[in-house]
């Protein structure tokens, strides 16, 4: 015998702002089976439909920087900054292999590090 759900699934109420990166999802070549429905994109515009008054949003698709228009934030999902930072933050640091540390790890230390070389005092002898 089949179960039934017990709960009705609910989506997140987010407010997306300019410059959000978001997860976003083209329904409908989802269930078309098309290639290419769901890419990581950035908020460029906020705007309310002027007849129904409903929120939408453009995006700019990251890995063309092509302009989506007039998204439904049904399909979006916010991309936190600290799971995009995690494995910054996460780095081991105090192991001997840099092999360990993930490349966006090794790529923040080598930057803060020519960054603030010239910060850093004369040795002394």
């Amino acid at each position: 015998m089949p179960q039934q759900l017990q709960g009705k699934a609910t989506r997140p109420q987010t407010t997306y702002t300019q410059g959000d990166f978001v997860l976003y999802r083209d329904a409908r070549r989802f269930w078309l089976g098309q290639p290419g429905h769901t890419f990581v994109g950035r908020v460029e515009r906020v705007w309310r439909h002027a007849e129904t008054g409903k929120v939408f949003y453009d995006l700019v698709e990251l890995s063309t920087n092509r302009l989506v228009g007039e998204v439904d934030p049904d399909y979006m999902r916010l991309l936190p900054p600290a799971d995009a930072m995690a494995d910054v933050d996460t780095a081991p640091l105090a192991e001997a292999d840099a092999g360990a540390m993930s490349p966006a790890a090794v790529a923040w230390l080598h930057q803060h590090l020519v960054q603030d070389s010239s910060k850093l005092p004369a040795q002394r002898d």
